[in-house]
């Protein structure tokens, strides 16, 4: 192979991942350089590090099966992100953090989790209603259950969610953690009771999510 032939071959392999990149990242009012520009702004080597890998898991995930999407964002932020808790990450007893300052501290607590996979996922086109946030008591180890929030998987409007959560990386039905017990639901579209289908309220009830959207059109990320 000639060298001209090979860097006609480089160059189409170059365009076609950069066509690639390009309908990822326009998905839904993602403004990447308005992101990059805030992560890089905003926090140190690490923090963009984790940036740039999370930007190209979403680019590797776009085509892949949704089973695939659920594995590999669970455990890219579980395997990625240290739990911490907000008093430690921020000063603050409880606090949101959005997907870029989850990732540009490298560490979160459990709402942070939930966060940052639940808008990556959307963000590779898991459809938002399948995916419900959920707060739950958490019983570890011998201590009184405590407050926790895992995100829900669920295939069908009625099915039993699947769980993705820091405290256990395997992705299991929730029948099969009988160490967390339901207290409510939500998501995008509404807020749920722990035994109703239909809904109960509006997100827009969530203080922190509205402040929670604020923060991420600031930076340029809404999937």
């Amino acid at each position: 192979m000639t060298f001209a032939l090979r860097k006609i071959l480089r160059l189409s392999q170059l365009a076609m991942v950069m066509a690639i990149l390009g309908t990822a990242l326009s998905w839904g009012s993602v403004d990447i350089d308005r992101m990059r520009q805030y992560i890089t702004t905003h926090y140190g080597y690490q923090g963009v590090r984790n940036y740039k890998d999370w930007r190209a898991l979403l680019v590797e995930l776009e085509m892949s099966s949704e089973s695939d999407k659920l594995v590999k964002i669970n455990d890219f932020f579980n395997r990625r992100m240290e739990y911490a808790e907000d008093i430690v990450v921020w000063r603050q007893d409880d606090y949101w953090a959005t997907p870029l300052e989850f990732l540009g501290k490298g560490a979160g607590d459990c709402e942070d989790y939930v966060i940052a996979k639940y808008f990556s996922l959307i963000e590779v086109g898991v459809d938002r209603r399948k995916l419900r946030w959920i707060y739950v008591m958490a019983s570890i180890g011998n201590t009184p259950p405590q407050a926790h929030m895992v995100l829900g998987y669920y295939s069908s409007p009625n099915a039993e969610p699947y769980i993705l959560d820091i405290l256990n990386p395997n992705i299991l039905l929730a029948s099969r953690r009988p160490d967390l017990v339901a207290v409510f639901s939500f998501n995008s579209d509404g807020i749920w009771k722990t035994t109703s289908i239909e809904k109960t309220g509006t997100v827009s009830q969530l203080s922190r999510w509205q402040d929670l959207m604020r923060k991420m059109k600031e930076e340029g990320y809404e999937p």
